[in-house]
């Protein structure tokens, strides 16, 4: 009985064993040899523009703990109300490409007024482009209702939506279908859905591939949208640096020819460019495409007119300047606009200060002020940058004279100045970019670095070999004889 049983089972493994054999053996079917490579092709083919791509989960495999959990509180209550919603812009691009999204934005069919009555910490901002702020403690939500173009029937009065001769928009709050909204984004990569109920991305833009194939191009007509807003521009030039893109020729062509068109845009919003373009982390990439643009005059017009003099070094100090920004920002640390405009406008107002030593023959301090106010004056009309940085800009170019004059208590004095860190990393750059300070910088490192006793001999040596300046002697008034 037992050798029977062993014979059969010996025959059942015999036939589990051939019909593996025979499986493995066996050619994928046709369908299976055509369907995987046609879903790729279709994910990563240029569409017609507007066509919808549909990229699902498992294709651009974005980890859904990646999403911030107040954004989607964002959309799920716009779901919720019956308004469709999207994670939308940037975040999409950046997580698609690996990074961690500086903010998450919202794209809704809600109108704003529609949009704010859901939300308790709601704020409708915005005139020209009207927007629901969603405030979540430190952390703010936008969200956007999906516009349309000025064309549209829903702007058949003019009032929602209006453009000057020059092409620039006045108004943009032209409302309309998804669709709409993304022919309204100005590039490609921006312009993908990332929808919450099947965590799918929406693209009718052709976003996906140019994002695979690390290209910047814009949206329809180039030349139309840099004339609708000249910023974008600096967008473009700001994306290539951040992303490592390269912009597509069409969409590169007209900027250099349109560059003008910023000096009409208000100097507030070039001051917050600036900071996106030079204090994001990528500020040295970025100079190197406003330059290659010719934009860098529109932000900072009194250094651009000293970048290829040879009695300034002002092109390496900018350099120099923005990678230690970008530098300190990799490694955590702090950095402030006050500290970047004062080293980026540094050898202009410098300029400025010896003319008027020479000329006007001021005392040093008063020239400088002078020199400040001039400076500021003029470079406000391009960014306005605001007092609670202009004021301490000033206070780290007075620095710049006061640091060689570290005689006596006033090493220790200035070592407690609240801008002393600023003005010295300044001293240290000048130096870096080749300007003769006689061993400033050293001489501050090391007293920083010191003991008291140490500091006490390091002022006691510099006292014995700076002669000393004799005192003139007042002369006495001569006692005319009265006539």
């Amino acid at each position: 009985m037992q050798e029977l049983i062993i014979i059969l089972l010996l025959l059942v493994c015999a036939v589990l064993i051939y019909k593996v054999k025979v499986s493995r053996s066996q050619p994928a079917t046709p369908s299976n040899e055509q369907n995987t490579p046609q879903e790729t092709d279709l994910t990563n083919a240029y569409l017609p523009l507007g066509e919808k791509r549909v990229i699902p989960e498992s294709e651009h495999q974005i980890p859904r703990k990646r999403l911030d959990d107040n954004a989607m509180k964002v959309v799920y209550r716009l779901h919720d109300a019956g308004y469709d919603s999207f994670l939308v812009g940037g975040c999409i691009r950046d997580l698609l490409l690996g990074e961690k999204p500086k903010d998450f934005d919202v794209a809704t069919s809600a109108h704003p007024e529609e949009a704010v009555e859901l939300f308790h910490r709601g704020r409708l901002i915005g005139r020209r482009f009207k927007l629901l702020h969603v405030r979540f403690g430190r952390e703010l939500i936008e969200v956007a209702t999906f516009r349309a173009g000025h064309d549209s029937d829903e702007n058949n009065n003019g009032e929602q939506g209006r453009q000057a001769d020059s092409g620039l928009i006045l108004r943009d709050n032209v409302y309309g279908s998804i669709e709409e909204d993304a022919f309204r984004r100005d590039f490609t990569v921006n312009a993908l859905y990332y929808c919450a109920k099947d965590y799918s991305i929406y693209d009718f833009a052709n976003g996906y591939p140019d994002l695979q194939k690390k290209i910047i191009r814009m949206i329809g007509d180039p030349e139309q949208r840099y004339r609708e807003d000249p910023v974008r521009m600096l967008r473009a030039a700001r994306f290539a640096a951040k992303l490592g893109f390269e912009i597509d020729p069409d969409t590169a062509k007209p900027i250099h020819q349109l560059s003008p068109l910023l000096a009409r845009i208000a100097p507030a919003r070039l001051f917050d460019e600036s900071l996106k373009l030079l204090q994001s982390g990528y500020g040295a990439a970025s100079f190197r495409q406003l330059q290659r643009f010719d934009l860098f005059r529109y932000l900072f017009p009194l250094t651009h007119a000293q970048l290829n003099e040879s009695e300034w070094p002002t092109a390496t100090l900018v350099q120099q300047v923005l990678k230690n920004t970008d530098r300190r920002l990799e490694q955590g640390k702090s950095v402030t606009p006050a500290f970047m405009f004062a080293a980026l406008l540094w050898y202009p107002m410098q300029e400025r200060y010896l003319r008027l030593l020479d000329e006007k023959d001021m005392p040093p301090l008063q020239a400088l002020h002078e020199a400040a106010n001039q400076v500021l004056s003029i470079q406000v009309k391009s960014t306005a940058i605001p007092r609670r940085f202009s004021a301490p800009m000033r206070e780290i170019w007075e620095l710049q004279l006061r640091l060689p004059r570290f005689q006596g208590k006033r090493a220790e004095h200035l070592l407690s100045h609240p801008r002393f860190r600023a003005a010295y990393d300044l001293t240290l750059l000048r130096e870096s970019a080749g300007e003769d300070l006689n061993g400033l910088g050293k001489w501050w490192t090391d007293y920083q670095q010191a003991n008291d006793s140490e500091r006490s001999q390091m002022q006691r040596s510099f006292e014995h070999n700076t002669p000393k300046k004799r005192r003139r002697k007042r002369r006495k008034p001569v006692n005319k004889p009265h006539e």
